[in-house]
């Protein structure tokens, strides 16, 4: 296998990966693995950059993307309550 087929080969194992984890961020019906859902779509899309040469844009969106995003939203959730308020 030379180094192009390799290549490829990643990048079809990274679209399945962004694809499954998408379709499960939607799919999930509990908001928290939902989130977790969102953040290994994150951590794989960080892969894509690094894989396309470009470490700094991969860094940034497994920081911000991955890591910041997912605390706002798990503490959101938490912050929440799932009672109905009537008036």
């Amino acid at each position: 296998m030379n180094f192009e087929e390799l290549f490829w080969a990643i990048q079809v194992l990274v679209g399945i990966g962004l694809l499954t984890s998408a379709i499960a961020a939607i799919r999930f019906k509990n908001l928290v693995s939902a989130v977790i859902a969102m953040a290994v779509f994150s951590l794989i899309l960080s892969l894509e950059f690094y894989v396309l040469q470009a470490p700094d844009v991969a860094i940034a969106e497994a920081g911000v993307g991955a890591g910041l995003t997912t605390a706002m939203y798990l503490l959101a959730i938490k912050n929440t309550t799932d009672e109905e308020v009537i008036e």
